[in-house]
C-alpha cells in the first residue's frame, strides 16, 4: 500500500516563518557577506575611495518577508552608491560580478 500524504498549508506557512529558517538564512547570508568582502577590489592609486565598497556589506534577515511577507528571508547588501556599476560593470569598466561569485562560493552547507 502507497503512503498517502496532506499537505497541511498552515504548517507549511509556519514552518516557513520559523525562527529555525530564518536563523539559517541568515547564517548562510553571512557566509556570503564574508565571501563577498574577501572578493570586493579595493581600488588602487587615484581612487578617490578606496576601500569603501568593500567596507559597505550588510546582512539581515526577518521572519515577514518574500512579496506577500509570509516567508522567512534573509538579505545581503552592499550600501555604497556604485555598487551596482562594480556587480554588473559599464561601458568603461568590467563587470566584477562580486555578489554573485559570493553567493555561488558561500552559500552552501558549510
Amino acid at each position: 500500500m502507497a503512503a498517502r500524504f496532506k499537505m497541511n498549508r498552515k504548517g507549511v506557512g509556519e514552518l516557513l516563518r520559523s525562527e529555525m529558517i530564518r536563523a539559517d538564512l541568515a547564517r548562510r547570508a553571512q557566509e556570503i557577506e564574508s565571501a563577498a568582502v574577501t572578493l570586493s577590489p579595493v581600488g588602487g592609486v587615484g581612487d578617490p575611495h578606496p576601500g569603501d565598497y568593500k567596507a559597505s556589506w550588510s546582512t539581515d534577515s526577518t521572519k515577514r518577508g518574500g512579496r506577500r511577507r509570509d516567508r522567512a528571508v534573509a538579505y545581503v547588501r552592499n550600501n555604497a552608491y556604485y555598487a551596482r556599476w562594480v556587480e554588473y560593470g559599464t561601458e568603461r569598466v568590467p563587470a566584477h560580478h562580486v555578489l554573485l561569485r559570493a553567493a555561488q562560493a558561500g552559500g552552501g552547507d558549510g
